[in-house]
């Protein structure tokens, strides 16, 4: 190492000495043209050429490393070390365009460099405007020779700094790194603050013994100054050695500018100014460097990640050369990575992807990652996240969808396993996604998806965009075919569309309960919180997804929730959520447990049963009849006497299925209701409705008659009544019924008119023949009576068989009449 920085040395005087004003005049531009090597010698002398120049650039990285721990050492050089300070110290040197810090470098940096490295002085502003002008001009064949020089220098040993400079040091690094790494500085001059016997002769370290053993024979024959016959031409040979080299610290100083100094602006705005610095090998070793070493601060994270963002950019064909400094750089700062990456690439171009593919395969960063930008996606549009740099800027959501899509195309053979653990919670957040773009797009999502479009060929609408990446959830977790199930019912077209979407997240619900419970319990679970707190942007969605996938929640654990939410929408002016509450609540009735619970929503069910929707009524008759089944609940008289009020239309109502139900849950009511003298007269106008129902066409309908008929015969305790249901005799229930109960005779025939125009054949009929029965038993006087003979008169349009019986019915009916007139008189 000694004889290295020896070589390094001479060449940097060497350098000084024909820059002076007496040696300009030797070398002109012609003559180094016309100097040319053999050409039986040409292949040998470039690689000798190119050794020589891959070691200067090895050298100077490993004086810049050791530069960076003479710095933190400075701090802790004690007392017996150093000398007295001299009595006049040099002016700082300040340097506007960069910074105003002082430079400062320690007497001892290294055991083998601690002469070598003192030397080094400030350069002017000049020179590092130069830097500037000159890197942008290099041509192909510097920067092969740089290429070669890192090449080396990775597979040279470095030395890992044992004492990490402190952040404090980063405060004036720019000038000092700038002005140690150019070799251009005045010899003679000394930083300020440095003891004097930092500072020994050049010649004198030369001749010390403990000089000469450290210096190889191979790199001292390497930089020796040519033979008389090569003259010309090793001066050519330096030339071009000497610029590779200032070339390659002039690179090192825009890189360390770029960084510690923030001016890597044109990496968000896309300038490329700049793209020769990250064309190198350089910055990638720099970043190993500074990442591997931690010779930065928390605030520099986010230019850091833009750097090996843009270094990745422009070598495409080296995708891995930062993998391990992206994920020690992650495994630190996990926020400020993630947020800087989706603000610089929120469209994920090749490097983002490569970047995200990175961090998603490494066990370390994986989960912190992926929890990152979870919590993007659920904010929309934007998610406020202030990384270490100050910098506030939104992170939209979409951008996180996109990383999303990029990582599961990335991982087609294997699903993360954050992904799988989280996919409850990926799932609603993209449904959401897809739900509140298609519902209403603000002026800002919609100028940053154009802007990403304009990047890549993605999706017009934003919600076509969170439709594929659903898609490409479930076919890593479950297949492909619940896509294809979903399709074939038009699914994805109506998750498009708004007033259809709720429909889909149901059909989505069921599709997933087929083939997975345990993915569907997840999510019920998931969404509790959500529909508790009242989000009214999703919360028919949600309300669609939790009702189909109730039977796979244990009531008993989250029933009270459930059911917290369901009395809430009960009540609700939007009819699809009423009738959605409504089927979560025939659900959790069939569980005992529940039933008692769903006591104190009474009377909001039997407002319900008022309802014009044919389907609000029906869910109501079932959890109703779910709940008094199991008999746990006793019912009040109070509301058993506002049931049957609201029973007794529905028992003669035109859809078979509500009269089924209704006469059910009549039946239960009796089951469950003490005996009261107050429901006696509600239970006597049942009676009629229900006999004639008992000859209904619809099976389900007349077995449902029958058991109502037979617990509103056990209710009034009349036990021939019961006995005559139970052998199933209706012939002879007219009769019996008008002699049990004569004082009601009228109210039975007003309510045995309307089977007259039955649509039924066998109901007109059986009508017909009850009116008779009860004319033959009512006064002459009877209203009623008079009703009687004017309907059968009446029905001479029917049918032959229906009107000739009615003809027959009245003739009797007037013949009974007139002997009961006579035998008065």
């Amino acid at each position: 190492m000694a004889g290295r920085r020896f070589s390094l040395l001479r060449l940097f005087r060497r350098k000084k000495e024909e820059e002076s004003p007496g040696a300009a005049p030797a070398q002109q531009p012609e003559e180094v043209q016309q100097v040319q090597p053999p050409q039986e010698d040409a292949g040998q002398e470039r690689t000798e050429e190119q050794l020589r120049a891959r070691g200067r650039f090895r050298r100077a990285a490993q004086t810049f490393m050791k530069f960076m721990g003479s710095r933190r050492r400075k701090a802790r050089i004690t007392p017996a070390d150093v000398q007295a300070q001299p009595d006049t110290i040099l002016t700082q040197l300040t340097k506007p365009d960069v910074s105003t810090a002082s430079t400062a470098v320690p007497a001892k940096c290294d055991t083998t460099t601690s002469d070598q490295t003192t030397h080094w002085d400030t350069t002017s502003t000049d020179d590092v405007s130069h830097c500037d002008s000159v890197l942008p001009g290099l041509t192909e064949e510097a920067d092969a020779t740089t290429t070669e020089g890192v090449a080396s220098t990775d597979a040279a040993p470095v030395q890992r700094l044992a004492d990490t400079p402190s952040l404090e040091f980063l405060e004036e690094r720019a000038v000092s790194a700038e002005v140690t790494i150019t070799p251009d500085g005045d010899m003679q001059q000394r930083p300020p603050m440095v003891p004097k016997l930092a500072w020994v002769k050049e010649e004198e370290k030369e001749e010390s013994p403990g000089a000469a053993p450290a210096q190889q024979p191979e790199e001292v024959q390497q930089v020796q100054p040519p033979q008389e016959d090569a003259g010309q031409e090793r001066t050519e040979e330096q030339l071009r050695a000497r610029g590779r080299f200032r070339r390659a610290a002039q690179l090192v100083c825009r890189f360390i500018r770029c960084i510690w100094h923030e001016e890597a602006t044109f990496m968000a705005t896309g300038d490329t100014a700049n793209s020769d610095l990250f064309n190198a090998q350089t910055s990638a070793a720099l970043l190993d460097m500074l990442v591997e070493n931690g010779v930065y601060k928390a605030k520099q994270v986010p230019a850091i990640v833009r750097c090996i963002h843009q270094w990745l950019t422009s070598n495409v064909s080296a995708e891995h050369r930062l993998d391990k400094t992206l994920v020690l750089l992650t495994e630190e700062h996990p926020m400020d990575v993630a947020v800087t990456l989706l603000r610089s690439a929120p469209a994920c171009d090749r490097a983002a992807r490569t970047m995200w593919k990175t961090l998603i395969s490494s066990r370390w960063t994986k989960e912190p990652v992926l929890q990152i930008l979870f919590r993007v996606l659920e904010y929309w549009p934007a998610h406020r996240r202030r990384t270490s740099d100050g910098d506030e800027r939104d992170v939209f959501a979409l951008a996180a969808t996109v990383a999303l899509w990029e990582i599961l195309q990335l991982s087609h053979s294997w699903c993360p396993g954050g992904v799988k653990d989280n996919f409850p919670r990926l799932l609603l957040t993209l449904l959401f996604q897809v739900f509140i773009s298609t519902e209403e797009m603000s002026e800002e999502v919609e100028t940053f998806w154009r802007r990403c479009r304009e990047q890549r060929s993605l999706p017009p609408n934003p919600n076509r965009f969170a439709v594929q990446t659903v898609k490409a959830l479930l076919r890593q977790l479950l297949g492909e075919d619940v896509l294809m199930a979903i399709g074939r019912k038009c699914g994805w077209d109506m998750l498009l569309k708004a007033d259809s979407h709720h429909y889909a997240v149901g059909l989505l619900a069921r599709e997933l309960c087929r083939v997975s419970h345990s993915f569907c319990r997840s999510i019920a679970v998931s969404l509790l919180p959500r529909l508790s707190r009242g989000e009214p942007l999703w919360e028919l969605p949600a309300l669609a997804f939790l009702v189909e996938v109730l039977h796979c929640l244990n009531p008993r654990q989250y029933g009270p929730s459930v059911l917290q939410i369901i009395s809430r929408h009960l009540r609700s002016q939007c009819p699809e959520r009423r009738r959605l509450a409504l089927r979560g609540l025939v659900v959790l009735s069939r569980d005992p447990a529940m039933a008692k619970s769903m006591r104190s929503l009474s009377e909001s069910l039997l407002e319900l049963l008022q309802d014009a929707d044919t389907d609000a009524v029906q869910m109501t008759l079932s959890a109703f009849i779910n709940v008094l089944h199991f008999q746990i609940v006793k019912i009040s008289t109070p509301t058993a006497l506002k049931l049957l009020e609201a029973l007794r239309p529905l028992f003669d109502n035109e859809h078979s299925q509500l009269q089924q139900l209704s006469m059910l849950l009549f039946w239960e009511l009796m089951e469950a209701t003490e005996r009261s003298k107050s429901l006696k007269p509600h239970v006597y106008l049942s009676l009629v409705p229900f006999y004639f129902n008992w000859h209904d066409e619809n099976r389900r309908v007349a077995e449902a008659s029958w058991r109502a008929l037979f617990g509103a015969a056990r209710f009034l305790k009349w036990r021939d009544l019961e006995d005559l249901v139970t052998m199933e005799q209706p012939w002879r229930f007219p009769e019996c019924l008008l002699e049990k109960d004569r004082s009601r005779v009228g109210q039975y025939v007003r309510q045995a008119l309307p089977f007259l125009e039955s649509p039924e054949k066998p109901l007109r009929k059986l009508a017909i023949k009850f009116l008779g029965i009860a004319a033959r038993s009512m006064k002459q006087e009877q209203p009623e009576l008079q009703l009687i003979c004017q309907a059968l008169q009446d029905m001479t349009d029917d049918s032959p068989a229906v009107s000739n019986l009615a003809q027959e019915t009245l003739q009797i009916i007037r013949a009974v009449r007139r002997t009961s007139f006579f035998h008065f008189w």
